[in-house]
């Protein structure tokens, strides 16, 4: 029997999947979880066959938790379900090892695709995504500059592009304010920049936020 695990801190968003699910898969269990913590200890106690799971979630490092589940449930499929900006998440999420990335905005039958292709362990990409890539490699274009930082330093800066204060973003992410420091001199020093106006602006230019 498969067995669903969805990753999402909005109830409704967790409901309308779980129903999908169990019409679209029967027989099937699905659990839910809210955050990266219940996530965690679901995962201790059910061999699942697929996890779906957003990008942006309080208090939960979605990078993180994907790095954790491939090296420890290797035999875990992930799928990403998310509103965030698919030219911006999508190949970061695919390089950690997502089957495939999921807008929240596209119907039923485009997400049982990319279920049935996950199950399949074959990876799904949207043919938005796959436009882009091509037009990528058409042009021969160099790599968004934000892809060099850590998924840490790129959340961070992603927080201070939004306006984010340094006290803020340490709550945010339950790190002390130190640390956050640390962080954005890190990736100060990989972007080429120094001040948060910098920052706004090559965000602007590739689209961060």
């Amino acid at each position: 029997m498969k067995k669903f695990l969805l990753i999402d801190d909005h109830e409704i968003v967790r409901t309308g999947l779980k129903n999908v699910l169990l019409n679209l898969f029967q027989p099937c269990e699905v659990y839910e979880s809210w955050n990266e913590t219940t996530a965690l200890e679901l995962l201790k106690s059910h061999a699942f066959t697929l996890v779906i799971m957003d990008v942006q979630m309080p208090g939960s490092n979605a990078i993180e938790l994907m790095d954790f589940m491939k090296i420890n449930y290797p035999g875990v499929k992930v799928l990403v379900f998310s509103m965030s900006d698919e030219k911006i998440y999508a190949k970061r999420f695919l390089k950690a090892g997502a089957m495939g990335f999921v807008s929240k905005a596209t119907g039923v039958p485009e997400l049982k695709k990319a279920i049935d292709l996950a199950l399949k362990n074959r990876r799904y990409v949207s043919e938005t995504l796959a436009n882009l890539l091509a037009d990528k490699i058409e042009a021969k274009e160099t790599d968004n500059p934000f892809q060099q930082l850590s998924a840490r330093e790129f959340d961070i800066a992603t927080a201070l592009i939004n306006g984010n204060s340094v006290g803020e973003i340490a709550a945010s992410f339950n790190i002390s304010v130190s640390t956050v420091g640390t962080y954005k001199a890190r990736l100060f020093e990989k972007l080429q920049i120094k001040n948060i106006v910098e920052l706004v602006e090559i965000g602007r230019i590739y689209k961060i936020s």
